[in-house]
Order: structure tokens, then sequence, then C-alpha cells
């Protein structure tokens, strides 16, 4: 299995980061066989973030955070206190966006739909940097 970790800096605000771009990166890399098949398994190693696979650019990314800030409200009403008000819904986060996705693999490529992508949701504004473990596991 070829692993690596990347960093992924989120900033203050509520993002929808596409990883996309980073998983091709990742599976164009020498290591991996020019053309292999196999599972790309994305793992997000935080309490406060979670993977998504939408359409970005088109209005849909804003929508989830929008639909997000609806069903987590970043109010007092969070047991879970630390941090900036309402980060109590951060951590409720990954039980609906989990913090994994695996995708297949056929060819080198993901098999993504025409407008899908990967996504990391990260609605924590007290953390700025992300970590994202991308593996590889030809089959």
């Amino acid at each position: 299995m070829l692993t690596e970790e990347i960093q992924i800096r989120t900033g203050a605000v509520e993002v929808v980061h596409d990883l996309t771009g980073d998983c091709e990166r990742f599976l164009a890399r020498p290591e991996v066989p020019r053309g292999a098949d196999g599972l790309l398994h994305v793992w997000v190693p935080h309490a406060t973030a979670g993977l998504a696979v939408i359409e970005t650019g088109a209005g849909s990314d804003d929508d989830l955070l929008a639909a997000l800030r609806d069903l987590l409200p970043a109010d007092d009403r969070w047991r879970h206190r630390h941090g900036s008000p309402g980060h109590g819904r951060d951590h409720v986060l990954p039980a609906f966006l989990p913090p994994y996705a695996t995708v297949p693999v056929v060819g080198g490529r993901m098999t993504l739909g025409t407008w899908q992508s990967l996504c990391l949701v990260d609605t924590n504004v007290d953390n700025p940097v992300r970590t994202v473990r991308l593996s590889f596991l030809q089959g």
C-alpha cells in the first residue's frame, strides 16, 4: 500500500475544499504503476472534519455549507463547549459527513462521475490546517 499525508490550509472560515486534484497527483506518482487498478482511500484524522463527494463550482459547495448551518447551527445548544461559540456542532459533523472515502481506481484514474469531486468539508474555524491521508491499495 502506498500512502501519503498532505496538509490543507482551510483558514478561519467554513470551507468545502476540493481534493480531487491532490488525489490525481497522488495517483500519478511514479510508485503507482501506470494504469493500475485498485482503491484510493482518503482519511481525515480529525474529530471535526469530514469528506463529501459533491459537485463543486456551481453553487453546490455553498449549498452544502448552508445546509450544514441549518442542520447544525453554531449556537449554545451543544454540550461540547470549548473553542468558538457553537463549536460543539463541529464535533457532530463527522456523523453526517464521515472522515473517510474510498474511490475505485481503474486504469490509474479515479472513477468519479462527470460532475463529482472529492472534497474536505471543514466547519471548524479554530483549526486552520488539516491533515489528509491518501492511500492507494493496488488490486
